[in-house]
């Protein structure tokens, strides 16, 4: 994965926690200013997410994405929220940590 494709893929997943806490909020005041901000924020990280799968196709675009959101998501519910993961759930994110890895990893690479 280039660089750029790696920004354009940190900047959706930065964009996504934001919508995700955006909803959080939503979810606790109900809102319809604060959805419709939420929802904008969804709207422009799909647009983010569509750069990264134009670099690097569907299937790995989308499993990246889907770890780094996992664990950006769970360290802002742990550090803004007070949410505390069980250790099967923490379990879950490693694995999936290491399941992406081996997704990305790069063809011909010794390992």
């Amino acid at each position: 994965m280039s660089v750029v494709t790696f920004l354009w893929l940190g900047a959706a997943t930065t964009v996504f926690v934001a919508a995700n806490a955006v909803l959080k909020v939503y979810a606790t005041k109900g809102q319809l200013a604060v959805l419709i901000g939420a929802l904008a924020l969804f709207c422009l990280g799909n647009w983010l997410m569509v750069q990264v799968m134009k670099a690097n196709g569907l299937g790995l675009a989308i499993a990246l994405s889907a770890i780094f959101q996992l664990v950006a998501i769970s360290v802002m519910a742990i550090v803004v929220f007070g949410e505390r993961p069980t250790g099967l759930q923490i379990a879950g994110m490693a694995l999936g940590c290491v399941a992406v890895a081996m997704i990305a990893w790069p063809v011909g690479a010794k390992g």
